[in-house]
C-alpha cells in the first residue's frame, strides 16, 4: 500500500490533469495556485496528507446518510477507497448542506462528495471528473391519480433548500419542463430534507416531491408500497467531487485514485455492494456510472 502512495504523491505533482466529462465536456476548470484545505486534513507546513475530510449531507441516500450509529453511503465507500489507497484516514463531517460553501472555504472540510451536482456550478468549485449521470424526478403517492407532468398543474410540491431539484424548478439554469411544472403547480415548497419532505407528501401536506433519482428509489425501497416516480425526468444532470476554487492539488490526487481504483476493479466491486443492497433498488448505479467509460 505504501509503495502505492508513494507513487501516486510523485505523479500527482507532476501530472498536468485535463478534466473530460462523461459526456466529453470540460469540468471544473481553474487556477492551479490551489493548496489543500488548511484545518485538520494536512499542516499548512507538512508536504504529506494524512487524513481526508470529506463533508456530506446526512440525509441523501444512498450517496450519505446516518445508519443507526454510524455513517454510511455509496460516496463515502468511495472516499473510503480512495482514502485506503493513499494510507490516509477518512474524517465523514456531515454538513448542514446550506452551509457547504462556508465549511469548504473555512477549511472545515477538504471537498464537498454527496451526490454533488457539476451543472450550474462549473465555475464555484474545482472539480474532479464526473463519475455519475444522475436525473432530477417527480414522486407521487401511487393512489394520487398523477400520471404525468401535466397532472401537477395546480399541486403542491415539496423540494430540498438550494438544491439541484430546485435549480431545474426555478432560476437561470431551469429547464424547459423544470419551467413548465413550477409554472403550472399551486405552490412549491423549500425544505431542509427528504425525511421532511415525505413525510408531507404522506400526510398529504404535498401532492409531490422533485428529488434526485438515486434518493427517490432509496426512499422508495425503505418505505412502504405506496409511491412512484414519473416516467418523465426534470433534468439530467452529473456528480462530481467539488473541491475549494484552485485546490488542484488536492483534485489532482483524488482523481488519480480513482482512475487507479477503476482500473483494478475496485470500484466495480462497490457498485456491486450497492446495486444488491434492498432488493437492488440502487441498481441503477451501475447503468448510471460514468467514470472511465
Amino acid at each position: 500500500m505504501k509503495f502505492r502512495r508513494i507513487a501516486a504523491m510523485l505523479l500527482a505533482g507532476v501530472m498536468a490533469v485535463s478534466l473530460v466529462g462523461c459526456g466529453g465536456s470540460s469540468s471544473g476548470k481553474s487556477d492551479d495556485n490551489g493548496s489543500a484545505a488548511n484545518g485538520s486534513a494536512v499542516d499548512s507546513g507538512s508536504a504529506e496528507r494524512t487524513k481526508l475530510t470529506v463533508g456530506f449531507d446526512a440525509e441523501f441516500p444512498p450517496y450519505g446518510f446516518k445508519d443507526g450509529d454510524t455513517y454510511s453511503g455509496f460516496d463515502l465507500d468511495l472516499a473510503q477507497a480512495v482514502c485506503d489507497y493513499y494510507d490516509w484516514e477518512l474524517v465523514k463531517q456531515p454538513i448542514d448542506w446550506d452551509s457547504k460553501d462556508m465549511e469548504l472555504s473555512s477549511g472545515t472540510i477538504d471537498c464537498i462528495w454527496n451526490g454533488f451536482t457539476i451543472n450550474g456550478r462549473e465555475d464555484d468549485y474545482t472539480w474532479s471528473e464526473p463519475y455519475i449521470d444522475n436525473s432530477q424526478v417527480v414522486v407521487v403517492k401511487k393512489d394520487s391519480g398523477i400520471g404525468s407532468m401535466d397532472d401537477l398543474s395546480g399541486k403542491i410540491m415539496d423540494v430540498q433548500a438550494d438544491s439541484s431539484a430546485l435549480a431545474a424548478l426555478e432560476g437561470e439554469d431551469a429547464t424547459d419542463v423544470g419551467k413548465k411544472v413550477s409554472g403550472s403547480l399551486g405552490q412549491l415548497i423549500q425544505v431542509s430534507n427528504y425525511n421532511t419532505a415525505f413525510m408531507d407528501l404522506e400526510s398529504g401536506a404535498v401532492d409531490a416531491i422533485a428529488m434526485d433519482v438515486g434518493v427517490a428509489n432509496y426512499e422508495i425501497a425503505n418505505r412502504d408500497d405506496g409511491y412512484v416516480i414519473l416516467d418523465e425526468d426534470i433534468s439530467s444532470e452529473q456528480y462530481g467531487i467539488g473541491f475549494n476554487k484552485g485546490n488542484t492539488e488536492l483534485r489532482d490526487q483524488v482523481q488519480e485514485a480513482l482512475d487507479a481504483l477503476v482500473a483494478d476493479g475496485t470500484i466495480e466491486k462497490i457498485i456491486t455492494k450497492w446495486s444488491e443492497m434492498d432488493d437492488g433498488a440502487y441498481s441503477f448505479l451501475a447503468d448510471t456510472w460514468c467514470l472511465g467509460k
